[in-house]
This record gives C-alpha cells, structure tokens and sequence, in this order.
C-alpha cells in the first residue's frame, strides 16, 4: 500500500496533469496514470453505461472520443478524498462549459470520479458520477444558445440515430461491472 503522502502527491500530479489537459484540449495524455489492463466506466443513463478496458481504450475512447467537443471544457475538483488504507481516491468536480461569449455554463449537481490506485501508483479502476439528467438539460441549452462545438453536435446527432458508439454498453452488460 501507499502512504498517505505518496498518494498526496499522486493528487497533485494529477490534479496538474487535468489543469495540463484542459489548457491543451487534450486529454490523451492522462492515459500515463493507468495501469496496461486498467478500466474506466460511468453510467450515462437509464439505458447504457460506458466501460473502457485497458490503457489503449481508455486513452482512444474516454480520454479520446469522449472528450472530442469538449476542448472548452473544464472539470474543477472542487475536494478529493483519500483512503490509504485501500489505495482509493475520490474527487468531486464541477463540470463547466467556457461559453464564446465569455460566460461560464455549469453542470449542476455532483460530479466525480473514483479511483483506485495499484502499489505503484497507476490506477487500476476509475469510475465516474454525474447527474445525467442535468448534463442533458446543460446540453440542451448550449444547443439553444449555439455553443456545442460542432464536434459534439455531430456526437449527439450520431447517438440519436442509434450509432453503436464504441465503449457503450446496454445497462448492466458492460464487460466490468461498473460497481
């Protein structure tokens, strides 16, 4: 197990690394926190959850795919909870949208992820929470207001016409549990 200051500084770094990638728009680089055969999933929804198994699914899909139309986004922890005695972490964030007209959208509700890191400091699982039903109604109003990114229009347009997306799984068949 780690000691409590080792996954103190493991906050930090990654913490860091976040404020890194949203600067960049760019969250592929975090996939260097994980382990080769680590999983990542949230559930979004009453129909599907989302699993990613591996270093190079969770970089191409949850830190790849997902995050393309988000660039002007930010996840601001706002507390992280550290237990050292399970290798467990987890942050509360804030989801906000950076509106073209300078103004600042936020996703009520809370939002998280939780994690668990191995001896070396790689995490072996994360799983994430949001409120679904404010992310819609956020949504919904960058649409109205025409600050979703043309990326994300596309993404909402090809999940409405029941695009098999990868990573998305019917409720309850993702190959990890999400829980």
């Amino acid at each position: 197990m780690a000691s409590r200051r080792e996954l103190e500084d493991w906050v930090q770094r990654w913490l860091q690394a976040n404020r890194d990638a949203e600067a960049a728009g760019d969250w592929k680089p975090l996939a260097d926190f994980y382990t080769d055969d680590a999983t990542y999933g949230w559930n979004i929804g009453p129909k599907e959850d989302v699993m990613c198994v591996g270093k190079k699914e969770i970089r191409d899909v949850a830190l790849g795919l997902e995050m393309e139309g988000l660039e002007n986004w930010v996840y601001e922890y706002q507390k992280v909870l550290i237990d050292e005695k399970q290798n467990e972490i987890v942050g509360f964030w804030k989801q906000i949208a950076n509106k073209s007209d300078g103004s600042r959208d936020e996703i009520y509700g809370i939002g998280g992820s939780w994690f668990r890191l191995n001896d070396q400091l790689l995490i072996e699982w994360q799983r994430d929470f949001f409120d679904f039903g404010h992310v819609q109604k956020a949504f919904m109003k960058l649409i109205e207001s025409g600050d979703l990114t043309p990326t994300m229009q596309k993404r909402i347009e090809r999940s409405l016409a029941g695009e098999k997306l990868p990573g998305y799984y019917p409720l309850g068949e993702a190959p990890v549990p999400i829980w």
